[in-house]
């Protein structure tokens, strides 16, 4: 009965659908659009998702690793068995495939080991895995101290400007902070800055733990013992630490790349360390210095404290080997029809920290059972007319670093070739879907959203995401997966979504266990999830014009500008705002307002020929890279994006206008005037490549 309402409901939204329009086709396309949708649903096996996802996480795979190598066999032939084309491209990266040797004990008042690793739980049979590996956190330095503690909060910028506020002395000291606020790796930034001589991380329960719910095995959330592992790595460039803006192609390859010697990169020195709050506890309950501000109150049951005092001392050691490392990306290939040198790509990181199964692996598996469907569809006669690449990048976890090495050596190919890159690490992490995009990207995934049905509600994706609002809230791109440098370093519009729920991140108990007791039973999100891809790959790749949605700049550049004024008047009474940006903003929805109108009655009158069709999709290719400027960002060069990259100071966070971002940050007001010529003719740029579309409809 449920299949038959399901089979129904769609009839109707298709129905439904074959009476609007679909961005860049014409009335004739559209229909055959629909029916290409139609089948691909049909095509789908509700139970590849659980059964892909269960064979990536039989065991830890930490990239570097043959227990990740057997991920990407595994992956390598799902995708030929469904018929595509599937190419390895292997790099030597500088890093760490294992955590080395680590201690942690308290000294001084008692001597206490405490635990650097999860518990076994009896209810959890892939705890037990003796290839489980204590927590670490991939490029700390190695060091061996002994010193007293100092609590950071978060470990901010604004912490450690808090605490030199405070008086407090951080050199030669440990510093303990927690998850949460930022990117680990500028916790060990900002620590290192500061003096500190070594850092250790937890994870509070005021953030993930029993104040937040019922904690694993019984429940969803952080128990005592859960420690999030991950990378420190903190460059001003995404990638290889060694060979930045150019790919770290294998070191017995034909082709040599120069690599930097590991103590120019600017790695960490010190040691770092994850725990879980139970061994945390062990420390803060010993410290006894002043009680720290209000918003620094974590979650355990007693008064937090800034230092420790002389009493408390604590032993750090990490010795944790560098060394170049084989990765191998996994890109699989289904050719279009008529152009195969148009790309929509598709991604997802397949390495992890354990076993993976929220993080990355549900978007690994819901990849991997999109290939069979596609695949199903062109041995149907529905070959894509434009090329879909799935990508499965190695690394990720380290830094993203597979993904931006391709990226790097596809960039000229990219450039000429990529439409969109669509990213899903970590895809199918819960219940709730989201998604953040470029603005050209934003109405293609809300319309797709519109053709999928809630699979435990009777309603549209769209209706349950929208809430109680008119239409879904899309994110901007930040920082912290595959899509950076796709986005923000080569001009390529990029989108991540997917669902997401509470997870146990980073932590060896993120097991398929987990998976099918805390995240999804009934294993529906995945196809819901694969539903909503498919659609949008589908309508990327059979278009005749690329379905941008190309008056949304305008609109979202106008809020951006907006936002950035309204920041900078808090600290410059006397900024008199983005004159000349604001200006190119105005003719740029004029003319992009006009271009889609004009278009929208061409592709309804059925008249577009070939070489229109060529000159327009090329046009289109080239809109995103109007805002690439060689010179890049103050805070870093490789990001050449002046439209968005990753927070410098957080790591994760989306900075929109990033120019405009780094100045209000260090409150300055010195380059507002550069940066407000920059913008402009970065928009004027746009606006000459839309009204030179104009010409060509």
């Amino acid at each position: 009965m449920k299949r038959f309402l399901f089979v129904s409901l769609f009839f109707c939204l298709s129905n439904h659908a074959f009476a609007q329009e679909i961005d860049g086709f014409t009335t004739d396309s559209e229909k055959t659009e629909l029916q290409t949708e139609q089948q691909f649903l049909k095509n789908i096996d509700e139970t590849a998702f659980k059964k892909h996802l269960k064979a990536l996480t039989v065991k830890p795979h930490v990239s570097g690793n043959k227990a990740n190598e057997d991920v990407r066999d595994y992956m390598a032939s799902v995708m030929r068995n469904a018929g595509l084309e599937v190419d390895l491209y292997p790099y030597d990266i500088y890093m760490s495939n294992q955590p080395g040797t680590s201690m942690l004990e308290i000294v001084t008042p008692v001597r206490q080991p405490l635990s650097q690793q999860e518990n076994i739980m009896e209810e959890d049979p892939f705890s037990s895995d003796s290839t489980l590996w204590k927590g670490w956190n991939a490029y700390s330095g190695s060091g061996d101290v002994t010193a007293e503690v100092v609590y950071a909060n978060y470990g901010t910028k604004e912490d450690f400007k808090k605490l030199e506020a405070l008086g407090v002395e951080t050199k030669g000291k440990i510093i303990l902070a927690r998850y949460g606020g930022n990117f680990r790796g500028y916790k060990a930034k900002f620590a290192e800055a500061s003096g500190a001589a070594g850092l250790i991380i937890y994870t509070d329960p005021k953030d993930s733990g029993f104040t937040r719910g019922l904690t694993f095995p019984e429940g969803a959330y952080y128990d005592e013992t859960t420690i999030q592992r991950g990378s420190v790595l903190s460059i001003d460039y995404m990638g290889d630490p060694l060979t930045p803006f150019e790919p770290a192609l294998p070191l017995d390859g034909k082709t040599k790349v120069k690599r930097m010697n590991p103590k120019d990169a600017g790695l960490h020195t010190i040691p770092v360390t994850p725990i879980g709050y139970a061994s945390a506890q062990e420390i803060l309950g010993r410290m006894k210095g002043a009680a720290v501000p209000v918003e620094w109150q974590g979650g355990l049951p007693f008064t937090y404290r800034v230092e420790g005092g002389k009493e408390l001392t604590v032993h750090l050691k990490v010795d944790q080997p560098r060394d170049y490392v084989r990765i191998n990306n996994v890109i699989g290939t289904l050719k279009g029809s008529e152009y195969p040198d148009e790309w929509i790509i598709l991604g997802c990181h397949y390495d992890a920290w354990g076993f993976g199964a929220t993080d990355p692996n549900s978007g690994t598996a819901m990849l991997l059972s999109l290939s069979e469907s596609l695949g199903k569809l062109a041995k149907e006669g529905k070959r894509p007319k434009r090329s879909i690449l799935i990508g499965h990048w190695d690394a990720e976890e380290h830094g993203v670093i597979g993904s931006s090495e391709w990226v790097e050596q596809m960039k000229t190919q990219l450039e000429a070739k990529a439409v969109a890159y669509l990213n899903f690490d970590a895809g199918v992490s819960g219940k709730k879907f989201g998604a953040s995009a470029a603005p050209t990207l934003k109405r293609l995934i809300l319309e797709a959203s519109k053709q999928v049905q809630d699979p435990y509600e009777n309603q549209t994706l769209f209706t349950k995401w929208s809430g109680e609002k008119s239409e879904p809230e899309i994110g901007n791109l930040g920082g912290g997966s595959d899509h950076i440098a796709f986005y923000m370093h080569t001009g390529v519009p990029s989108l991540s979504g997917g669902t997401s729920g509470p997870t146990l991140y980073h932590s060896n108990y993120d097991d398929f266990y987990y998976y099918e007791n805390f995240v999804d039973p009934e294993f529906k999100m995945g196809p819901m999830v694969q539903r909503v891809v498919g659609i949008m790959s589908l309508r990327l790749a059979n278009a005749e014009i690329i379905p941008y949605d190309v008056p949304r700049y305008a609109t979202d550049l106008k809020q951006h500008f907006k936002n950035a004024e309204e920041k900078i008047a808090k600290y410059d009474t006397l900024f008199n705002g983005f004159v000349k940006a604001k200006g190119s903003i105005e003719k740029l929805e004029a003319s992009s307002t006009q271009f889609a109108e004009k278009l929208k009655l061409v592709l309804s009158s059925n008249r577009l020929n070939s070489k229109t069709i060529q000159l327009l999709n090329k046009q289109l290719l080239a809109l995103e890279k109007s805002f690439l400027e060689e010179k890049g960002m103050y805070f870093g060069s490789w990001y050449k994006s002046l439209y968005a990259a990753s927070d410098p100071f957080s790591g994760y966070a989306s900075w929109i206008l990033p120019g405009l971002e780094y100045e209000i940050a260090l409150g300055a007001s010195d380059k507002l005037t550069e940066w407000d010529v920059r913008y402009s003719q970065a928009i004027e740029r746009l606006n000459t490549k839309i009204e030179g579309m104009l010409k060509s409809l």
